[in-house]
């Protein structure tokens, strides 16, 4: 089956013999109106650009400055799906269908509905849990719950597991609690020796639950180089720096659509939004306020924003879109 990467690649391929017709000058006015178009925008704090893995694009406009960590959001609920990836490939996990009521079935609360431990880790990952979302209106409540894993897993099923997208914060946080139950490990210490430290990066702590777990999927801290190596990792199909970080059949995986957003339109895989642009696929890790990592065939994006701001699909997100589509033209 050709998957969404394998045409990623033969995109890359096609985009750089097109990219010999174009002189370095042209390259570089367009990344500069890039640039320009980004600073007009006030929430905006640091846009930076690779191409082929060189830096072609480094605006950081206001807020912290280059070397410092920012709060990305929901980009984390994209590092604890590549968790998944990892856990599978050392044998904690057995594959995407493990259900919850197989891998850690003493996180589910009593008086939860008898679907949830049917509930695959795949299903937590693309957002098709079919509970209740604790997300949006509901988030306030959830934080505020005394245990936020049973909290999410005795919510009401209001769709079939692996139906329609649910987007939740529970559903990662739930993976996140699973995959600590599976390695015996807490999720920061997972992210720091699968993903941090063979990407070379700085990963502090974050927010905990009650019961001590870490948050999966929001309120983690990252540089912008951190976010630009995580997505060139996947661009190199799961190496960096030609060592192995996930398994390219993870990536693979991640970057098939499993469902879509009903909101921006957009596929969704294992942690991953995922459109298309001028017949190039291309790959999103979104957070709240407009925190992005966006990866296309030749090129990773890294956008941070004030974490205080909405970034609605039809507003200011809207307008980081037409940053990454203007920068997918520019590598076509």
């Amino acid at each position: 089956m050709q998957t969404r990467r394998h045409v990623m690649t033969a995109s890359l391929a096609a985009g750089a013999a097109g990219l010999l017709g174009q002189s370095l000058a042209a390259q570089t006015r367009g990344w500069g109106a890039i640039g320009d178009r980004a600073a007009g925008f006030d929430q905006l704090r640091a846009v930076v650009a690779w191409v082929d893995g060189e830096p072609v694009l480094s605006r950081f406009i206001r807020g912290p400055g280059e070397g410092a960590i920012h709060n990305v959001k929901s980009v984390a609920k994209t590092w604890v799906a590549s968790l998944l990836g990892a856990a599978i490939a050392r044998g904690d996990i057995a594959s995407l269908d493990t259900a919850i009521g197989e891998a850690a079935p003493t996180l589910i609360p009593a008086g939860a509905a008898p679907e949830v431990t049917d509930i695959t880790v795949g299903n937590l990952a693309s957002m098709q849990a079919g509970l209740e979302r604790t997300s949006g209106g509901n988030y306030g409540a959830w934080i505020s719950s005394a245990n936020w894993v049973a909290d999410a897993l005795g919510r009401e099923m209001v769709a079939r597991p692996g139906g329609r997208m649910l987007y939740s914060t529970g559903s990662t946080h739930v993976l996140g609690a699973v995959l600590a139950e599976a390695t015996g490990q807490s999720l920061l210490a997972q992210m720091r020796a699968r993903l941090g430290d063979p990407l070379g990066i700085q990963i502090p702590s974050w927010v905990q639950d009650p019961q001590g777990r870490y948050l999966g999927g929001n309120q983690m801290g990252l540089k912008v180089e951190g976010m630009l190596r995580f997505g060139e990792m996947y661009r190199q199909g799961g190496t960096w720096q030609g060592a192995r970080v996930l398994p390219e059949s993870f990536v693979d995986q991640a970057w098939t659509p499993c469902t879509r957003s009903p909101w921006s339109g957009l596929g969704y895989g294992l942690g991953w939004f995922l459109g298309q642009e001028g017949g190039q696929d291309f790959a999103i890790a979104r957070g709240y306020g407009g925190q992005v990592i966006a990866v296309g065939p030749r090129m990773v994006m890294a956008i941070v924003s004030d974490p205080d701001r909405p970034a609605r699909s039809q507003g200011y997100f809207g307008d980081l879109m037409e940053l990454v589509r203007a920068g997918l033209r520019q590598t076509a």
